[in-house]
């Protein structure tokens, strides 16, 4: 059994990660390097266009692994691969596929955060006696004993590096999650902690970041679904329709709904003289509307299943940033509570292409408020 003040390091083969680990252990903490292996990268390789070999760039492959592995034999500490390929499966690529068949367009990373990457790893690294775990991620966690009537609350926070902010993605973590977990990275840049890498002899301080979800070669979402549903024994079901002008005229046909995502440009299959975007997909009818960018220009969102961090509940309105896209600039607007616990949040300008299944987080200064799912 691991000593209880041991840190489990979330070590995925890339330079932050790997960074992190150097830093605790060389300071003197004791680490152990865990891997959570998510997905067979040669599952689907070769079907509907599907490379056989992984693309550089994706994260969690089994190059990754051996850099991880490679890092934890150069600083000395033990290091475990966890298979949760079963586990990430059901959560994460299961309600993406479902997501883009209704019409949505889903972030698994935030699924990922939510139900592997700090729910199971932190149970993992209980079950071998470390109460905490730390990740390579770019945020800060502080705790402040004087908020919730003095009964305190772990805050999360924007990084140092506004460039690498991942506080995007991490919206859903729990009290509980933030206070088991260290951001070693939080207040660094990232060429900061590539000269750290270098510092500790990593070789793979110039390791380039990766770039594509893992499950998703070259970043084709329908060629993915297609293999997918063909390996499970079903297949992509019909959901061509029709194109339509935003007045309702019909003046094209489609394929498949899950080509589509709302603000899109390129493949609509019409010519048109002025450019054309889609601005609203209907999994029922599946009619894809299209029309011009300054339709895409809407001044509120409603979003579901809801995480609150900087607060316990939202009682009331709440003026915030909101931001929902990881590239979208945060914008100004007015948060209040709906039905449901659902929530409201009504922009100062109109924003483009609020887009179902995607986050909205919303921030306070640097503090994540909370975040939820756009509908």
């Amino acid at each position: 059994m691991i000593e209880s003040t041991t840190i489990a390091v979330a070590m995925s083969g890339g330079v932050d990660s790997s960074t992190v680990a150097a830093i605790l252990a060389r300071g003197g903490e004791t680490v152990v390097g865990l891997t959570l292996q998510l997905w067979d990268q040669t599952r689907l390789a070769g079907k509907h266009g599907i490379p056989d070999a992984p693309k550089a760039g994706r994260c969690c492959s089994l190059d990754d692994v051996y850099d991880a592995r490679r890092v934890a034999e150069q600083l000395g500490i033990p290091y475990y691969v966890v298979n949760q390929e079963e586990r990430f499966e059901r959560d994460v690529v299961r309600p993406f596929v479902s997501e883009y068949l209704a019409g949505r367009t889903p972030i698994p990373c935030s699924l990922c955060n939510d139900h592997i990457k700090f729910d199971q790893l932190l149970k993992t690294a209980r079950s071998i006696g470390a109460e905490r775990i730390a990740t390579g991620h770019y945020a800060v966690n502080e705790y402040d004993a004087t908020r919730d009537g003095r009964r305190g609350r772990w805050i999360l926070k924007r990084p140092a590096d506004l460039a690498k902010d991942q506080t995007y993605f991490l919206f859903g973590l729990t009290q509980e999650q933030l206070a088991h977990t260290l951001f070693p990275l939080g207040r660094l840049t990232k060429p900061e902690v590539r000269a750290i890498a270098r510092q500790h002899g990593l070789r793979l301080a110039e390791k380039p970041d990766s770039q594509e979800i893992c499950f998703i070669p070259g970043g084709d979402y329908k060629q993915f679904i297609t293999a997918y549903l063909e390996e499970q024994g079903g297949e992509m079901p019909d959901t061509a329709g029709e194109l339509v002008a935003a007045g309702g005229a019909v003046i094209g046909h489609h394929e498949g709904i899950s080509s589509f995502t709302v603000g899109q440009r390129k493949g609509l299959g019409i010519a048109s003289p002025t450019p054309l975007y889609v601005l609203n997909i209907d999994p029922v009818s599946h009619r894809v509307t299209v029309g011009a960018d300054a339709a895409l220009a809407a001044r509120t969102l409603r979003a579901r299943r809801l995480n609150w961090i900087s607060i316990p509940e939202l009682t009331g309105p709440m003026r915030v940033r909101a931001k929902i896209r990881h590239r979208h600039e945060p914008a100004w607007a007015t948060l209040e509570p709906a039905e449901n616990g659902e929530a409201i949040a009504t922009f100062d300008e109109p924003q483009r292409a609020v887009t179902p299944g995607q986050s909205a987080v919303f921030y306070d200064g640097d503090e994540v408020v909370g975040g939820g799912w756009i509908v």
